[in-house]
Order: structure tokens, then C-alpha cells, then sequence
């Protein structure tokens, strides 16, 4: 989950108010905290000297003082990471939406850059990259000890560019190269469409700046004065999350009041309280929202608002379990830091941290026969090493291209499954109320 900062990406959390983390850290008298930080930083300082002065090769200090780093981030947890200044101005392009890659998304899985999803009708989509797959060489450099950023980077660049991805796969019997031509990745944040009996569907595929937008366009195209919804699908399996901003208010297109989402972090300056406004035109049609082990971060937190508030049922699978909140730090350089500063809670108080958000009703993918066996496997934030740790894990009490609706329900049972309890909303309530 990302917060906004400025020109759009996210909100302005003062630098000052972020650093003096440090002192909030402890109870330490001053002295003692500023006696312990300078013999640290004396050592870090003999270091420095110690390999300018006798690696066997030159070595410049900025090349050194930034993988201190790295190293020191990559400590922290799987989603906090420092970017140089080019890696900060492709974050920012990413979240317009639009980019030349190859469409993945990707993460560290046991010390290994691991692909989530394949992202659809992207080169990487239609070169057959898997979910599942280890990435061990980017055009023939190892990608051991790298980090997101620095993936991203490799991975991005201009139209009709090519990369080769070195993967291994289970099931295969030794590395294999794929190579994928990058094209301008544009990804439709919502797609929509009318099935029978009234029941609208609108997919949210991630959550970028104009994405509340979109989903006003479309919820006014199904829903219109004079063809009321009967019911509605919220489609967010394999959807990675995004800004903060958005999140908040998408839950707030469907909620008339009540808490959507808060933050809490050591400083007072990262907690806040997000609630929703009654606006005069939140559906008033029953919702179900589709969720896989795929559905994070941002789309973790939508689901959550509208359980929490019972506007909705939830559908399919538990979600991925990324409940922390990171800010993005801007540096005088043009570089920025990404640091995790917060975690988020639902309305009633759950974490959701490598726990993530259970469905009220299961419905396990069952993969078409034309489909591999393995698909579906997933990876969640739990499997992430170095990831926050869940109250559990701690010890403590819990906390697309147009197709043929007929397709559709053939090969997605799971959507299948959310269409019927929408028809049958009224029998469904009141076995659930009996």
C-alpha cells in the first residue's frame, strides 16, 4: 500500500516527523542514544575507509555508501527498498498506468525474484510466464541479492526492446530462456459488463490515480435511472493493490458511513482515520466481491471496509495479507526511500498482516481442463521473507478481451458461483439470517 506524496504519488508525510523515528524508538536518555549512534556510526565510518583503501579494486563512495543502503533497508522488511532516482521516476510512471515493460508483477521469494502474475494480454502473459516462476538471470546476469527496484528496472525500457528472462519452473529439468519483446504496458484499471437478470460485474485490476474515476463511469453506465442493478460482482482477485487514496475512496462509492480503514504507526503524524461520506448515490443493489490469494494491499482494504460494514459478501479464497502501509520519502538527490511506516486496520480493528481477509463464502478456483496444474498456486505476503509478522505469528489472539457471458461462467466458476447468490439474494439473506 502506497500513500500519496505531493505531485501524485503520495500524501505529504514530513520528512522531519519520519526521521525522528529514530528517537521515538526508544527510552534511552539522549546522551546515551547519541553516545550509541556516534560509536556506531564510527564504525561504520573505519569500514568505509578500510575497503576505499584496500579492495583490490577501485571502488568509488557513493557505490559503497548506497549498498549500505540497501543493505540496511532490505533488513527492514520485503517492502521497504531505497531508489535512485531513476528507480523513483519509474514508480511514479507506474502508477499513471501506462510503461514500457513486460508485464509482471513480481516479488523476493525465499532470496529468489519470484513472479506473482503475469499481468493479461502483456508480452510476459503471451510468452507463457507462470506464476510460480523463478527469475534466476536477467539477459544473463545472475539476480541473486537483487531487489524489487533494481528488477523493475532491468525488466522496464523502450517499445519493441527485448530482455531475456532465464526462469526455472517446476517440472522442468534445468533453467530455460524465454525472450519477451517489452511493449507499452497499459493497464485498464476497470473493465465492466451486464450479465443476465440485472447482475452487474466491474473488474478492478489495481488501483492508480484515475481508477475511482473510472469506476463512477461504469457504475453509472450499469446503473441508470432507468435499468437499476439488481446485483453487483466486484471482481479484485489477483489485483496487487496500489494507492491508499484510491482505496479510500472506492470503499467510500459504496458506503454511506461508517470507518473504511486506519493506519497506525509509531509516529502520531501516521495515525488516521479514514470514514465514509454519505455522498446520495451509493448503489443500494447486494455485492459480492471476488478475492484470491492474489488480492492485495489496497484491494485487501476495500474488502475489508465492506465486510466489516456488511454492504457486501466476500467470495473465493483468503486474500494475500498485506497489511502495512508504505510512504514514499522523496531525497535531495532525486533518489527517495520507500519505507514501511504504518500498518492498516479494518473498521473493526483486524490486521490483516500475513493473515489476510477470509471470505464469508469459499470458492476454490477449479482450473478448466484445457489448464495446467499449478496455476493457482500462489504466493502471500506470509511466504515474503522478513515480512511483519501477524499477531498469530507473534503469540498473540488474532486480530480482459470481450468474451461470451456463457464463456465466462464455464470457465470461471468462481464467478459463477458469486452471480447465483446474487440472483438469489433474498433466499440467500434469509438462510443466513435463520
Amino acid at each position: 500500500m502506497q500513500k500519496r506524496i505531493k505531485a501524485g504519488l503520495v500524501s505529504v508525510v514530513c520528512l522531519v516527523c519520519v526521521l525522528s523515528l529514530w528517537g521515538l524508538c526508544t527510552a534511552l536518555p539522549a546522551v546515551a542514544l547519541d553516545r550509541q549512534a556516534y560509536k556506531n556510526l564510527k564504525l561504520f565510518n573505519q569500514v568505509l575507509d578500510m575497503v576505499q583503501k584496500n579492495y583490490v579494486e577501485p571502488v568509488e563512495q557513493k557505490t559503497l555508501i548506497q549498498g549500505a543502503i540497501n543493505g540496511m533497508m532490505k533488513s527492514l522488511d520485503p517492502h521497504s527498498s531505497f531508489m535512485t532516482a531513476e528507480m523513483y521516476k519509474e514508480l511514479e510512471v507506474e502508477t499513471r498506468g501506462s510503461f514500457g515493460g513486460i508485464g509482471i508483477e513480481i516479488t523476493i521469494l525465499k532470496d529468489v525474484l519470484t513472479v506473482v502474475s503475469p499481468i493479461e494480454d502483456t508480452p510476459a502473459f503471451q510468452a507463457g510466464i507462470k506464476a510460480g516462476d523463478q527469475i534466476i538471470k536477467i539477459d544473463g546476469k545472475s539476480t541473486k541479492d537483487i531487489n524489487i527496484m533494481e528488477a523493475v528496472s532491468k525488466l522496464r525500457g523502450p517499445k519493441d526492446t527485448k530482455v531475456t528472462l532465464t526462469i526455472m519452473r517446476e517440472g522442468l529439468d534445468k533453467p530455460t530462456d524465454i525472450v519477451i519483446t517489452r511493449s507499452i504496458i497499459k493497464i485498464k484499471s476497470i473493465k465492466a459488463r451486464m450479465y443476465e437478470d440485472r447482475i452487474g460485474y466491474i473488474r478492478i485490476a489495481a488501483f492508480q490515480e484515475k481508477t475511482v474515476d473510472d469506476l463512477r463511469k461504469a457504475l453509472k453506465d450499469l446503473d441508470g435511472p432507468t435499468q437499476s442493478l439488481k446485483g453487483l460482482v466486484l471482481d479484485m482477485r489477483n489485483n496487487p493493490g496500489g494507492l491508499l487514496d484510491q482505496a479510500v475512496e472506492i470503499s467510500d462509492v459504496f458506503l454511506k458511513s461508517g470507518i473504511i480503514v486506519s493506519t497506525k504507526g509509531k509516529a502520531k503524524s501516521l495515525n488516521h482515520e479514514f470514514a465514509a461520506k454519505d455522498n446520495g448515490d451509493e448503489p443500494v443493489c447486494p455485492i459480492a466481491i471476488l478475492v484470491n490469494e492474489g488480492t492485495a494491499s489496497a484491494a485487501e482494504i476495500v474488502s475489508g471496509a465492506l465486510q466489516d460494514n456488511q454492504r457486501a459478501i466476500i467470495v473465493g479464497t483468503r486474500t494475500f495479507g498485506k497489511g502495512s502501509v508504505q510512504t514514499v520519502i522523496p531525497l535531495e538527490d532525486g533518489s527517495a526511500l520507500k519505507l514501511t511506516t504504518a500498518k492498516y486496520y479494518t473498521p473493526s480493528g483486524r490486521s490483516i498482516q500475513a493473515e489476510g481477509i477470509a471470505p464469508d463464502i469459499v470458492i476454490r478456483y477449479q482450473r478448466p481442463a484445457q489448464e495446467k496444474e499449478g496455476a493457482e498456486d500462489r504466493i502471500r505476503e506470509r511466504d515474503l521473507k522478513g515480512h511483519i509478522k501477524s499477531p498469530k505469528e507473534n503469540g498473540q489472539k488474532p486480530e480482459e478481451p470481450a468474451k461470451k457471458e456463457k464463456d465466462d461462467l464455464l470457465l470461471d466458476n468462481q464467478l459463477k458461483g458469486a452471480i447465483d447468490i446474487l440472483k438469489s439474494w433474498e433466499i440467500f439473506r434469509k438462510t443466513i439470517r435463520s
